[in-house]
């Protein structure tokens, strides 16, 4: 560190977990699995443990990323919901693919999927959509995501058009250009942190329509 600067390479956390993960510590599928981990960082008080950075990538492969929240797993896949016009709704149109991560650093412990992406059915966003916060809802009507404005008060004084529109409605719809997406899952690796960064890693791979296999990835 030289005067106020930070020297990221010297930065260094040397994890002193030692009970790792193993192929025995393993569900027998990755959605159990999943439950388990998620129900532990929430337990554990992780801030947002429902945060991941989704990656994706435009037509000519460049990628970007951003962090999202999930908000629903099950067998199938993960969801999560956004502006179909912002900058990962437009990629996921002609690129339907992703990545997610979920960063549970503080439990030495982190979950990466892959796989293709679909849009959930229109029922299932009305749905999620009602359950959002008034405010909420009226941001997402509101902000023309990814798109350049010229200031601050060109959102709140769109935001006021909408509490205006609205002010007789209840419940709001979700707007046509809103609405989920789904992971449906090819890979999912589960990352234990252990010393000397000789980490566990384990990655359930889908081989066909219902088939999985489980592997252990080299740190």
């Amino acid at each position: 560190m030289t005067g106020d600067t930070v020297v990221p390479a010297r930065l260094r956390t040397e994890y002193a977990e030692e009970k790792g993960l193993s192929p025995a510590d393993l569900a027998a599928d990755w959605h159990t699995q999943f439950d388990r981990w998620f129900t532990a960082a929430v337990t554990h008080g992780l801030p947002e443990p429902n945060a991941m950075v989704v990656g994706t990538a435009d037509a000519a492969g460049r990628p970007s990323g951003r962090t999202v929240l999930l908000k629903a797993y099950d067998p199938e896949g993960f969801v999560f919901f956004t502006n179909h016009t912002s900058r990962k709704g437009v990629e996921l149109a002609a690129n339907p693919y992703a990545s997610l991560v979920f960063p549970w650093f503080a439990m030495h412990r982190q979950v990466t999927v892959t796989g293709r992406v679909t849009r959930v059915d229109r029922a299932e966003t009305e749905a999620y959509f009602a359950s959002r916060p008034r405010g909420s809802q009226l941001g997402a009507w509101a902000s023309p995501q990814s798109q350049v404005i010229p200031d601050r008060a060109t959102l709140e004084a769109s935001r006021q058009a909408m509490v205006d529109r609205f002010a007789d409605i209840d419940p709001i719809p979700a707007p046509p250009h809103w609405g989920g997406l789904r992971v449906l899952p090819d890979t999912v690796e589960f990352w234990q942190g252990r010393a000397s960064r000789l980490h566990d890693r384990f990655r359930f791979r889908r081989t066909d329509a219902d088939g999985w296999v489980v592997e252990r990835l080299a740190p």
